[in-house]
């Protein structure tokens, strides 16, 4: 991994994280699934993202430890390194647990659970960035947005389980689609956890 400024590695390493992110959330939007084998191909994929995120922080990790100054405090420089992670995980835990349920049928509802999340990960992704230029102040826009898209997952949530259990007759799709649904909202929740670590950071350092 190379940076831009040793004076600035971690608000670069930030930033690749983040954009490791959004590549996954942008893939994870795109796939089109039509059988067994997409599925496969699908949750393989997001295992390779999650993964290429574990080492980043581990690379992060390892760097703090040898690092005396920083240009952020330690701590928040680690948890939203994690929490960036947390999204990740999450992608990676859904697309496990389609292929575990063998489904590939995703219904409106879970595509617009996608579109949500794809739009907080450009996010995320935006304010990093804009911390890594030093542009702090720019970061409460994507905050703001962040936690406007978790409201709108938190509504979703909603009017997809009651949907499901007032049109579904089969007791097993709605065990299935009620915990993929709750997956993704909880995505939306680790999401907003990075919009309240960016928001700490910038009033510390305001």
């Amino acid at each position: 991994m190379h940076f831009l400024s040793k004076n600035d590695k971690f608000l670069n390493m930030l930033s690749i994280i983040s954009l490791n992110l959004e590549e996954a959330a942008k893939y994870f939007v795109d796939c089109t699934i039509k059988n067994e084998a997409d599925l496969h191909e699908f949750s393989k994929k997001m295992k390779g993202y999650e993964r290429k995120g574990d080492s980043y922080v581990h690379e992060l990790i390892i760097a703090l430890n040898k690092t005396f100054v920083t240009p952020l405090q330690r701590e928040d420089i680690l948890e939203l390194a994690m929490k960036m992670d947390d999204v990740l995980d999450g992608f990676e835990e859904w697309s496990m647990r389609l292929e575990i349920y063998g489904l590939t049928h995703t219904d409106e509802y879970i595509v617009k659970f996608v579109d949500y999340l794809y739009e907080s990960s450009k996010e995320i992704a935006q304010a990093t960035t804009l911390m890594s230029k030093k542009k702090l102040s720019n970061i409460r826009d994507n905050v703001i947005k962040i936690n406007d898209y978790e409201t709108e997952c938190d509504d979703l949530l909603a009017r997809c389980i009651t949907n499901l259990f007032k049109n579904e007759k089969d007791a097993i799709k709605i065990i299935q689609y009620k915990e993929l649904y709750e997956m993704l909202e909880s995505v939306a929740d680790s999401c907003e956890d990075v919009a309240d670590t960016l928001e700490t950071i910038i009033m510390r350092n305001a």
